[in-house]
């Protein structure tokens, strides 16, 4: 079993274990055994990071077993510079979320965690699959574990939003099954994604193609307009399940448009190319625009989220070496400073029991610790140089402006939206003076608290001062990528 397998299984394999630990008297150890399984599968990830070539374009860390031998799925896994970052920071992020719901989740807390872990390993699963239906399964399997986080331990709607979560990734997913079985078919028989990489295709095959891989990775990015289910489930999620969903599952999709849509179909993403850039700046300023009138704390993150990913598609369909390696610095970006964001709200909520903007005012007289934090993950989120949250944005805009000049203006206004919600949702929360007793009697954030948002704080902060690890990394798989798509696939 190689590192990519140990990192995928080590957290199913102790997700599977704490489903059988279900007794009250088993608390302690359940939540001990979830520390332990969450930190081991980010253990098994530290050797991918010192192993892997940063020079490379190829696949690393290849595994490739025979599966299922009748219709030649293998069970393949491998990693490149498009993929690699995320499987560590999957990894992290299920650490972060352990730690954070150490408390605040008090019934049926081995469901809980375990759905975590076996989610955990899941999403692994799914950037590192070299296998069509690999990938497929793995896709499909982590909205059961979401499902089941929203529906049990949601708020009030939580059947709703769990449905509508459902329905929505589930309907757009059925359309690339049938592209998965048209491209086995193509390619004589073989599931193996690198392979269907070189298929010439004609231009009918590679539109229906490519709005296949769209039905299904536009609703899990989400873009505009399939991203109405985003705010609901954010709203009725726990902590956790939002952090999760923001930092890694969204990403899911993005990642889909890099391995399967343009490299399969290069000569219609190009052709269509115009409608993901509209679709994407759509989503950058309107989607930012509409956060700026939220009430609730978690819908204006959670709008927020589908604006910056907005960030993303645009990145990666105007076909520059900056733009895509600025998408996928994004993507990471995002990982750290929404998860913050959104556990930031959880630790008012558990204080509080409430995410409404005007229930909270002058947070920073009582809970000083916990306002630093808060404004620094603000700050990130409107991109504010030194941040996580500017290396990507920055790379974006620059591209745009030398892909079209319009383009990177519209692009660029996305800033002074981001600042504007993001600010004015800190300036009412935390600044001016104490506005109830609920906020006269809140307490600052204890050590546990203290220690998840000072690893996320350097983790934004690393990012944004030394960006060069990620996209060393990242930049030589984005020019063999480009190079490919230039290339015409048509017969």
């Amino acid at each position: 079993m190689g590192l990519l397998s140990l990192a995928i299984w080590v957290p199913i394999a102790f997700g599977v274990l704490l489903l059988t630990l279900g007794r009250e008297s088993q608390v302690g150890a359940v939540r001990g055994l979830a520390l332990i399984g969450s930190v081991l599968g980010l253990l098994v990830t530290l050797p991918l990071i010192s192993g892997f070539d940063a020079t490379s374009a190829q696949m690393q860390f290849v595994e490739k077993v025979l599966w299922i031998e009748r219709f030649n799925i293998y069970y393949h896994l491998g990693v490149d510079g498009l993929s690699f970052w995320f499987v560590p920071l999957t990894a992290f992020i299920t650490v972060i979320v352990v730690i954070a719901s150490w408390s605040s989740i008090t019934e049926r807390v081995n469901q809980y965690m375990g759905a975590f872990l076996i989610l955990s390993g899941l999403m692994v699963g799914v950037f590192a699959a070299l296998d069509g239906l690999l990938f497929y399964v793995f896709f499909e399997a982590t909205l059961i574990p979401m499902y089941l986080i929203i529906g049990i331990w949601g708020g009030p709607n939580k059947i709703y939003a769990a449905f509508k979560f459902f329905l929505y990734t589930l309907l757009g997913s059925l359309l690339t099954l049938i592209a998965i079985i048209y491209l086995y078919n193509r390619a004589g028989g073989s599931f193996d994604i690198l392979t269907w990489h070189e298929l010439k295709l004609t231009m009918k095959e590679q539109t229906l193609i490519f709005f296949a891989f769209l039905a299904a990775f536009a609703v899990k990015v989400p873009m505009f307009p399939v991203h109405t289910w985003l705010p609901d489930v954010h709203v009725e999620a726990p902590t956790g399940g939002s952090a999760v969903l923001a930092a890694i599952m969204l990403k899911l999709g993005a990642y889909g448009f890099l391995r399967f849509s343009m490299p399969i179909a290069p000569d219609a993403a190009r052709e269509w190319a115009w409608l993901i850039i509209a679709l994407s700046l759509i989503a950058v300023i309107y989607v930012g625009v509409v956060a700026l009138v939220q009430k609730d704390m978690k819908k204006l993150v959670a709008y927020s989220s589908v604006a910056h990913m907005g960030f993303v598609t645009l990145g990666f369909f105007i076909f520059n070496d900056m733009g895509v390696a600025g998408g996928i610095a994004q993507m990471i970006a995002h990982g750290f400073v929404s998860g913050a964001m959104f556990l930031c709200i959880g630790v008012l909520y558990d204080r509080v029991h409430s995410r409404e903007i005007a229930a909270y005012g002058g947070v920073v007289n009582t809970m000083p610790k916990f306002a630093a934090f808060a404004l620094l993950f603000s700050m990130a989120n409107c991109g504010l140089p030194a941040t996580a949250g500017f290396v990507g944005e920055w790379m974006v805009i620059i591209a745009s402006v030398k892909f079209n000049f319009w383009v990177g203006v519209l692009a660029a206004s996305a800033v002074i939206w981001g600042a504007a919600y993001s600010l004015w949702m800190y300036k009412r929360v935390y600044l001016g003076p104490v506005t109830n007793d609920n906020v006269r009697n809140l307490q600052d954030i204890n050590g546990r608290e203290f220690l998840v948002l000072g690893i996320l704080a350097v983790a934004v902060l690393f990012m944004g001062i030394y960006p060069k690890p990620f996209t060393d990394v990242i930049d030589p798989s984005v020019q063999h990528l480009l190079q490919h798509v230039a290339q015409s696939k048509l017969p």
